[in-house]
């Protein structure tokens, strides 16, 4: 079952509409109303950026591999679907996650090193005590049903790179927009084939600068008549063509000719742009005095 997607844990129990995944987090707001009106957060992109932000500075001082973060990061996403934030720490959280996560992509970590460094990052909220971790590790691990197998769209890329000829920039642009990814809800949303062949539509054919993401956000759905044109009309480019052009109109007909379910490649897209559009607002100063503010005031830090 952890080889097939489609029979896993994750298509099965952790994949979301858009209009259940706001029904379930609304009901966690409903549920502790007092909690969110007195303690008002940010944007939850903005959060999961600062969340982001946090897991990469401490998994640079154990070290940890990339994929271990991108499923800390799914982790906190899942574990925050079924716990209001405001009833965390969120930092011993991140820190438990990654612990977490390195046991399951097999890069282990000693707790106490996970502790020690979480610690050194965040002291005014990171105890020493290493059982306040393993606590935390089993309340993780229920919270999430013990559904801790996770299927990332990093290898869609590699299997895909020679089939559309991709150079080697073009699979590093893919590459890092599948880790801006994990800062959605897009992981939530999406099947990992969809959010891999994403990405590289994004990086050969709009690549995410800012004319190119303007781009994007009047002309996703332009995808769509474009591969229906290729269904009418057979577009004779092959893979081994070079040029940008030969690339898009090679990829355009690799979709149209495939499986890819193309409105929710459009949706993706969208998904991941107004990530793009929303990092200009955001402020680490003010998403770290929101999260102390209800994490000392409710005594979540001892």
């Amino acid at each position: 079952m952890a080889a097939n997607y489609w029979a896993s844990s994750q298509r099965l129990h952790w994949h979301f509409t858009r209009e259940t995944l706001s029904a379930v987090r609304q009901s966690l707001e409903d549920d502790d109303c007092g909690l969110v009106q007195q303690y008002g957060l940010p944007d939850r992109r903005l959060l999961s950026l600062y969340f982001n932000h946090q897991l990469v500075r401490l998994g640079r001082r154990i070290p940890v591999r990339q994929q271990a973060l991108a499923t800390a990061q799914i982790y906190i996403r899942r574990f925050y679907t079924k716990v209001e934030i405001r009833r965390t720490n969120p930092y011993l959280m991140l820190a438990t996650a990654l612990y977490l996560a390195c046991k399951m992509e097999e890069c282990p970590q000693h707790i106490r090193v996970v502790v020690s460094e979480a610690r050194t990052l965040w002291p005014e909220f990171i105890v020493s005590d290493v059982s306040k971790l393993g606590e935390c590790e089993f309340y993780l691990i229920s919270e999430m049903n013990c559904q801790l197998i996770v299927h990332h769209p990093y290898r869609t890329l590699l299997e895909l790179q020679n089939t559309l000829n991709m150079a080697a920039d073009e699979v590093s642009l893919s590459w890092s927009i599948i880790n801006d990814h994990y800062l959605t809800d897009v992981p939530l949303l999406f099947p990992p084939h969809v959010i891999a062949v994403t990405a590289i539509f994004l990086a050969l054919v709009l690549k995410p600068t800012q004319a190119g993401l303007q781009a994007a956000s009047n002309t996703a759905t332009a995808l769509a008549n474009a591969a229906q044109a290729v269904k009418d009309a057979s577009i004779a480019e092959s893979p081994a063509m070079s040029s940008a052009q030969g690339k898009v109109h090679y990829l355009v007909k690799w979709l149209a000719e495939g499986e890819i379910d193309i409105k929710a490649m459009i949706d993706c897209t969208q998904e991941i742009i107004s990530l793009y559009d929303v990092w200009e607002q955001y402020s680490e100063k003010t998403c770290k005095e929101q999260i102390a503010r209800f994490v000392k005031a409710r005594g979540l830090d001892k």
